[in-house]
């Protein structure tokens, strides 16, 4: 048999070189690269998906508006509980500036009323001008105005001003018995203390038969 008569031996599929391979300048064949190892279904483009990430929960949109719902609802109750304390305070304030002013005006018109007391005492209240004085007297008493300090009340430092000191056996502690002038509050605040005498207490000297029968004894 001629060497032409003979025919190459089939070379297998696996036998032959992958034409990609082949560098077209050296004519060698190149080394397998990673993307050529790769197999199709590796590079994404697959029919399947990758798989989501394990742990992930969904979340509840009714869960969520809830929640927000719960947090402006406390936010607006406690912007209704600052302003009602708001107010409170300003009314608070209000009524301290207005009783204030209010005192005032009033503690100006003390030096009146003790002109009218001493008329009223010693009679030259009369007529027109004891008319004009009781009105007066009755729209600052209407106002809260209140006067105090009168003979026989106990001693209060707090309203009551002792500008002279005695002693007796006939009170039981210190003792307002003479006034001088009076006091007033308005408001419960004390605009003018009472200017008072105090006496104080104090046993009776005993007698000089008393004396002498204990001196016996």
């Amino acid at each position: 048999m001629t060497s032409a008569d003979q025919q190459p031996e089939d070379v297998s599929a696996e036998e032959q070189p992958d034409l990609r391979r082949v560098d077209p300048e050296t004519g060698e064949i190149r080394a397998e690269s990673a993307a050529d190892t790769t197999s199709p279904a590796g590079n994404g483009g697959g029919k399947h998906a990758a798989p989501e990430p394990e742990g992930v929960a969904e979340v509840d949109p009714a869960a969520e508006l809830k929640a927000q719902l719960d947090e402006r609802t406390a936010d607006l109750q406690r912007l209704t509980a600052e302003y009602a304390n708001y107010r409170k305070r300003v009314e608070r304030d209000r009524e301290v500036v207005v009783a204030t002013a209010k005192a005032k005006v009033v503690g100006d018109l003390l030096g009146v009323l003790d002109d009218v007391e001493r008329a009223g005492q010693h009679g030259d209240l009369t007529g027109a001008f004891k008319a004009v004085a009781d009105k007066l007297v009755a729209a600052l008493t209407a106002t809260g105005l209140e006067g105090f300090g009168e003979a026989g009340e106990a001693f209060d430092p707090a309203v009551h001003e002792a500008v002279q000191h005695s002693t007796s056996p006939d009170v039981p502690g210190p003792t307002v018995t003479a006034v001088f002038r009076r006091g007033y509050r308005f408001a419960d605040r004390v605009l003018r203390p009472a200017m008072v005498v105090v006496t104080d207490y104090e046993p009776a000297p005993a007698q000089p038969e008393q004396a002498q029968a204990e001196q016996q004894d």
